[in-house]
């Protein structure tokens, strides 16, 4: 039974403690949710769609102007922060020499800048600027 147990323990700090920091940011909540990108806006996104169908794709627009000719221009300005950090133990190790750890930590920031211009509710052109750093 003891060994049973020792192996178990065993077995679970060294598959918990090799974990890379790529997947331990895989893990975190934000990953999985949708977010607006250049890939979504080139998918989505034709000239003659509904402005409903816009909304739908993208949702509600940052800005909405109107120019002299009664063209209507929906601005989407999207800032995004990613920060993460990940730490592993020292895996099977740490059981014998005392705890090691490692981790890792980034910061990214996105802008993401779309703009849609409409005549009579309907796309007649759009245009998007990205940048990381």
């Amino acid at each position: 039974m003891v060994k049973k147990l020792l192996a178990a323990a065993v077995l679970s700090a060294t598959l918990t403690g090799c974990m890379t920091a790529a997947e331990h940011a895989r893990q975190l909540p934000a990953y999985e949710e949708r977010e607006m990108t250049v890939g979504v806006v080139q998918k989505d996104i034709r000239k003659g769609m509904s402005q409903a169908e816009v909304a739908e794709a993208l949702g509600s627009p940052n800005i909405v102007t109107r120019d002299k000719n009664g063209m209507e221009t929906w601005i989407y300005d999207k800032l995004a922060t990613e920060a993460a950090y990940s730490e592993s133990s020292g895996g099977i190790l740490s059981l014998f020499i005392g705890q090691r750890k490692s981790g890792a930590a980034s910061t990214t920031r996105k802008t993401l800048t779309v703009l849609i211009k409409f005549r009579d509710g309907i796309v007649q052109d759009y245009s998007y600027h990205s940048s990381k750093f």
